[in-house]
C-alpha cells in the first residue's frame, strides 16, 4: 500500500517530465541527420526516458493504479502471437512448446498488459534454466467451485487459465513467500529490479484474476494465472489498425496545461499538423478564451489543474458548447482520476508519458468521431 501511494503521488510530475523529454527529443530526431553524433545522442536520451517510463508503469502496475485498455480477448490468440518472440527470448539451449484447449473462453483484459505478464514469466523461467531445460505454456478453461482447497481465496466461477511451467532450479518455501514483493529478487546485482513478479501480481489482480504458484528446490516452477471468463463475444480490434485512418483537416484547438514546457511541446506538435492552437495554463484563462472564440473544435486539457479540474470545466461548458470535442490528458493514474470522480470510461483520455506522434494520433481520432 505504501509503495502504491508513493507511485501514485510521484506519477504526475514524473510523467510530465518524461513526456517533455520524450517529446522534444522526438521532434529533434525528425531533423537530425541519419548516423550523425547528434542523432545518436538524441536516441540515447529517448532510450533513457523510455526506461524511466517503463519503471513508472511497473510501479503503477504493482500498485494497481495504471490505465487499462480493457477489451474482450481470445487468450489463445494472444499466446499464439507471443510465440513469435519466445525463441528470441529463451535462446537455443531451452526447448519450449505451447498448447491448450481448442474452445477457449474469452477474457476481458488489457492485451499489452497480458503480453507483459507472459514476458515476465518467460524471462524468469529462462533465468531459472541457465544450463537448459524445457518451458511449456498451456491455456485451458477452469471452473472454481466454492471451497476448493487450492484456490480458497478465489471467487467461485469460470476462469481461463494460462500456465507457464519450467524445469529449472525451483524455489523453496521461504523464497515463494516473498516473490510478489516489490524489489525482492534472487538474481545477482544488476540482473533485475525485483519488479517483474510484482508487476505480474498487480496486472493480474487489477484484471480480476489471481495467481497460483507451484515450486520446489530442483523440481522447477509453474505459474498459473487465472482470469475471469466473460460471455461477450466481441474481440480485440487493435490489430485492425487505427479506427480513423483518414486525415483530419485543420482544426481550432484550445490546449490547457499548467506545465509551461509541456504546454509548449503539445502546442508545437499540433501546429506542425496544421491545427490552430490557443493556450491556457488554468481553467480561468481557458474560460476567457472559450468566451472569446466560438469556433473551437476541440478542448485538450490536463485532468488535474490549478483551481477547477479539466473534467469539471468541460462539464460546465457542455450545455453551451455540446459540439465541442474533449480530450483529457494526465500524468496521474486512473485510480487517482477515478477516485476523484473526474472521469468516466466513455471520455477520451491519454495518459502521460507519450510522444508527439501518439498525441497527434489521439487528437486525430477524437476529431474524427
Amino acid at each position: 500500500d505504501s509503495i502504491g501511494q508513493l507511485a501514485g503521488g510521484v506519477a504526475h510530475d514524473f510523467n510530465n517530465f518524461l513526456t517533455a523529454i520524450l517529446g522534444f527529443s522526438e521532434i529533434l530526431l525528425d531533423d537530425a541527420a541519419p548516423g550523425s553524433e547528434t542523432r545518436l545522442d538524441l536516441e540515447a536520451i529517448q532510450k533513457a526516458a523510455q526506461h524511466g517510463a517503463s519503471l513508472s508503469r511497473q510501479l503503477l502496475a504493482f500498485s494497481r493504479r495504471q490505465m487499462l485498455d480493457l477489451k474482450v480477448l481470445d487468450l489463445a490468440e494472444v499466446v499464439r502471437d507471443f510465440e513469435r518472440m519466445i525463441g528470441r527470448v529463451l535462446g537455443e539451449h531451452i526447448r519450449w512448446s505451447a498448447h491448450g484447449d481448442a474452445d477457449l473462453w474469452h477474457v476481458k483484459a488489457d492485451r499489452g498488459q497480458l503480453e507483459q505478464v507472459l514476458m515476465n514469466l518467460v524471462v524468469n523461467a529462462r533465468d531459472a534454466m541457465p544450463d537448459g531445460g524445457t518451458l511449456t505454456i498451456e491455456t485451458r478453461n477452469a471452473t472454481i467451485e466454492r471451497g476448493a482447497p487450492e484456490q480458497v481465496q478465489a471467487t467461485p466461477g469460470a476462469y481461463v487459465v494460462f500456465a507457464v511451467r519450467d524445469t529449472g532450479s525451483g524455489m523453496d518455501a521461504e523464497t515463494q513467500a516473498h516473490i510478489f514483493e516489490p524489489f525482492f529478487t534472487t538474481k545477482a546485482p544488476g540482473r533485475g529490479t525485483g519488479l517483474g513478479l510484482a508487476t505480474v501480481y498487480g496486472i493480474v489482480k487489477q484484471s480480476g484474476g489471481f495467481i497460483a504458484v507451484e515450486s520446489g528446490t530442483g523440481t522447477g516452477t509453474t505459474f498459473r494465472v487465472f482470469l475471469p471468463a466473460v460471455a461477450e463475444a466481441g474481440l480485440d480490434e487493435s490489430a485492425a489498425g487505427p479506427r480513423h485512418a483518414a486525415a483530419v483537416e485543420s482544426a481550432s484547438i484550445l490546449l490547457i496545461e499548467d506545465d509551461a514546457a509541456l504546454r509548449r511541446l503539445l502546442a508545437r506538435s499540433l501546429e506542425r499538423e496544421g491545427h490552430r492552437v490557443r493556450q491556457a495554463a488554468d481553467s480561468e484563462a481557458a474560460l476567457a478564451l472559450l468566451a472569446d472564440d466560438p469556433t473551437l473544435d476541440l478542448l485538450v486539457t490536463d485532468a488535474v489543474l490549478p483551481g477547477q479540474s479539466g473534467p469539471m470545466l468541460a462539464r460546465d461548458i457542455e450545455p453551451n458548447r455540446p459540439d465541442l470535442r474533449v480530450l483529457f490528458i494526465s500524468g496521474y493514474s486512473d485510480d487517482a482520476i477515478l477516485r476523484l470522480g473526474l472521469l468516466n470510461e466513455q471520455e477520451a483520455f491519454l495518459q502521460k508519458p507519450f510522444g508527439p506522434r501518439t498525441f497527434v494520433q489521439k487528437v486525430r481520432e477524437v476529431l474524427a468521431r
